[in-house]
């Protein structure tokens, strides 16, 4: 398994280096038959290639590429495992950061670190 099977915080792994190494153009119905019980992991997630493909129900992907976008495009909020999440430097003095979520979110009482 490849690091360039990670994208935007999706893990392809096997099914990724199965995908390119397809020939296409390939139909839709071809590449569920054929890897639609392959696992994708999306941070703490993991769903099928049909589960997240599948409702597309696109005729043809004509490259790897066609694909992977197709899963990109499915993928939601599970991908970027903590929202709002950065590790850079701490608030500058006087600065003000909302805790958690984004704007009108709601918000738990719980503190960011």
């Amino acid at each position: 398994m490849t690091d360039d099977n990670r994208t935007l915080g999706v893990e392809l792994g096997d099914l990724g280096d199965k995908l390119q190494k397809h020939d296409y153009p390939a139909s839709h119905d071809e590449l569920m038959e054929e890897y639609g019980d392959e696992e994708i992991e999306m941070a703490e997630e993991t769903a099928t290639f049909e589960e997240l493909v599948g409702p597309l129900n696109q005729e043809e992907y004509e490259s790897y590429g066609d694909v992977e976008q197709a899963i990109m495009n499915m993928v939601g909020d599970e991908a970027i495992g903590r929202k709002n999440y950065s590790d850079r430097t701490p608030p500058a003095m006087g600065e003000e950061r909302q805790d958690e979520g984004a704007p009108g979110q709601d918000v738990d009482d719980k503190e960011s670190f």
